[in-house]
């Protein structure tokens, strides 16, 4: 609220100065701030007055005064109208054009009075030329926009985010909005494709011009991106260009040496492109990515890389209690990111829907590896109304937002949808992309051998509304006892093909069903879990622990057997929903404000995604006293060169150590090795711990079992 107040004291329009003397400079003026905001019944009645204020971007709730029952069905409201004001002063420049980069549910456009243009997706921009709507210069202009104040007032046949966990549906503008001025010829937009095997990029640029060009070229320039060190600078071939909306410009730029991006150098590069009339400045990444679906890998600048991460639910997280105005506080996100990075993880899934476009280039700039997933969530049936032409349409959007941050590894057309029309979607627009980037089709049938397929081995859903419960054996030995495929709801499963499983690369890209809420109560999904395998009277603590525990548990199972080339926990942005009707899932954070992680799913967790990763495969959850057992630790290493260290297994009770083994063990580059120990069971009755540790680079790797001697 601070920030709001402190906004509106500004003034609410935007002066526009052009000169003459900056020909060729394009100018990119920011609508981002203060704006009035109306809520209305009818469609097309403008209203007469504006009695509240509105930070874009953000979502209504952000209102003052606010609105009351946003975000779902009300009878009093079909839509909401934002206002702001600008002028432009000297001479009007040939193209003026307004970008909104998101919002939602339905985008109407008016200035001064007069419609636009409009535009029903959700997720992706609306671009409009608005220059012969404007007033002379030095007049003010009245730019209106209007949005949906529901998801209903968008036809069933577009995709608007609908996701079952959700009780509020929040409207609102909730990226940029800018005004964009410049002159023919017009770069309308840049793709930048890098080949680090030839040294090159590759640029294929669309260019808009008021008339034909006999001859015609482009200046070019790379630039380190920080320092703004120039690597060339040159003039493309000769060549005509046209009366006509699109002319492609196509050709390379050799680049003798350069830097690699990776998540653990995410060095950056910027490619400037004029036509002597306009220039665009497009940041980019060296880099390549693909998927080798027969040892299971993601391939990163041509070798091999595991990718370990999490999921953010941006619009879950959007009907958050304590969200406010964090996903726009650049601060706050670039802070959330370092956290993911203390966690040693390197990829996101940005899950059922895009965040603002600063969460892209902060991903760009700070090194991750990012899946970007569609907002399509339908289940069997639930996604029965969407086509494949709607999806073709905004998914060629969507690349052309998207195709050159680094980041982008990843488009993923759906989540857990059985249908055939995001693969017809798919297939439609995979050409566009001149990186080929692999293909996420959710439960649908993947569209190539070089996509990949999503798994979510949820495997403690055994237990959750059913009459199944943890043999005598225990839960562990149920769950963990035996080796298995990640094929619980993947492709596989949903869609076998003929000779019963799909080749492709499997990304596991969900698990957990242990969430707690922020304030360590059980979900919806969770509850009868905990009951069955832990009691109903445990304490907070004590659920927290053991939530961190299992947790620790699935993530050295999936990653030491090797099943899987990508392992994403779900989920670490998203709602916290103790109350009624209690939420299904939730994050890790117990102060998601200051970004305070659980403690203790931060302690068992994050080694378990460190480079070296070890998990003692045993699974009894008692012996009987004096037994002789083989305890098989399995021992992985992600690094791109031979692992060497010491092994040591300790057998504890609660007060004493009483045995510790120690192996020396070398592990080839992603290799796998399984060190037998021989351990004798004690005599006495009680509570014991066998713990593995090992030490990589001065932090602690350990796998724990806890049993008990009867």
């Amino acid at each position: 609220m601070k920030r709001l107040l402190i906004l509106f004291i500004f003034v609410d329009f935007v002066l526009i100065l052009c000169n003459k003397t900056n020909a060729g400079v394009r100018k990119n003026i920011s609508l981002n701030g203060t704006w009035d905001i109306e809520e209305s019944f009818c469609g097309n009645k403008v209203p007469d007055n504006y009695s509240h204020k509105i930070i874009v971007p953000g979502f209504v709730d952000m209102a003052y005064p606010s609105f009351d029952s946003t975000g779902v069905k009300c009878s009093k409201r079909n839509y909401y109208w934002y206002r702001r004001f600008f002028k432009i002063i000297g001479p009007v420049d040939q193209v003026v054009n307004l970008k909104i980069n998101k919002a939602v549910y339905g985008t109407d456009v008016y200035l001064n009075g007069k419609k636009v243009g409009s535009n029903l997706f959700c997720f992706t921009p609306l671009l409009l030329d608005i220059k012969k709507y404007l007033k002379p210069t030095g007049e003010q202009n009245e730019l209106l926009i209007r949005v949906g104040a529901y998801y209903d007032e968008v036809p069933d046949s577009i995709p608007v985010g609908m996701d079952f966990e959700k009780i509020h549906y929040l409207s609102g503008i909730y990226d940029d909005v800018e005004l964009i001025l410049s002159n023919f010829p017009y770069i309308e937009n840049i793709q930048i494709a890098p080949d680090i095997n030839n040294k090159l990029i590759r640029v294929r640029a669309e260019i808009r011009s008021d008339k034909d060009i006999a001859l015609f070229n482009m200046h070019y320039s790379v630039i380190e991106y920080k320092s703004s060190k120039e690597l060339i600078s040159g003039e493309t071939r000769l060549c005509p260009i046209r009366n006509i909306n699109e002319n492609i410009i196509d050709f390379t730029i050799p680049l003798k040496s350069y830097h690699l991006w990776s998540p653990e150098d995410p060095f950056l590069y910027e490619l400037k492109l004029s036509t002597g009339e306009d220039t665009r400045n497009i940041p980019f990444g060296m880099r390549s990515f693909r998927f080798d679906g027969i040892n299971n890998h993601a391939i990163l600048n041509e070798k091999p890389y595991s990718m370990l991460g999490t999921n953010i639910c941006f619009f879950r997280f959007s009907e958050d209690s304590s969200r406010g105005e964090l996903p726009w506080n650049e601060k706050w996100l670039r802070k959330l990111f370092k956290k993911f990075k203390d966690m040693n993880w390197n990829c996101i899934r940005y899950c059922i829907g895009f965040p603002p476009e600063k969460w892209y280039q902060i991903a760009d700039e700070m090194g991750f590896l990012i899946q970007d997933e569609y907002p399509l969530w339908g289940g069997p049936d639930g996604a029965s109304k969407i086509k494949s032409d709607v999806l073709i349409e905004e998914y060629s959007r969507w690349m052309r937002e998207r195709w050159n941050h680094p980041s982008v590894v990843i488009w993923d057309g759906q989540n857990e949808t059985t249908t055939k029309e995001t693969g017809k979607a798919i297939d439609a627009v995979r050409q566009l992309d001149l990186s080929n980037r692999s293909w996420d089709n959710g439960w649908g049938v993947p569209q190539s051998n070089n996509d990949c397929i999503e798994s979510h081995p949820y495997l403690f859903m055994k237990y959750k509304g059913t009459s199944a419960k943890p043999s005598s054996e225990g839960y562990l030995n149920e769950l963990f006892g035996v080796e298995r495929e990640p094929d619980f709801n993947d492709a596989n499963q949903y869609s076998p093909s003929p000779n019963g499983r799909y080749k492709n690369a499997v990304v596991i890209n969900e698990y957990d069903w242990l969430w707690l809420n922020r304030d360590g109560s059980v979900t919806f999904n969770s509850d009868s879990v905990y009951i069955k395998l832990f009691g109903k009277n445990i304490t907070v603590e004590k659920r927290r622990i053991i939530h961190a525990e299992n947790i620790a548990i699935l993530t050295e199972y999936w990653r030491c057997h090797r099943k899987a080339a990508a392992l994403m926990h779900f989920c670490e942005l998203s709602y916290s929903r103790p109350y009624e009707p209690k939420g299904y899932t939730s994050d890790d954070w117990i102060d998601v404000k200051k970004l305070i992680f659980e403690p203790n799913f931060e302690k068992y967790v994050k080694r378990e995604f460190l480079p070296v990763c070890i998990m003692i495969d045993k699974w009894d959850k008692e012996y009987p006293a004096g037994k002789a057992i083989k305890v098989p630790v399995i021992c992985i290493n992600d690094l791109n060169n031979k692992w060497e260290g010491t092994l040591m297994l300790t057998l504890k009770s609660k007060k004493n150590k009483i045995i510790e083994l120690k192996r020396k063990i070398s592990i080839p580059s992603f290799g796998r090795t399984i060190v037998d120990f021989n351990v004798n069971i004690p005599k006495s009755i009680g509570d014991f711990q066998l713990v593995a540790e090992t030490l990589f680079k001065n932090n602690i790797v350990k796998s724990i079992r806890k049993f008990s001697v009867n």
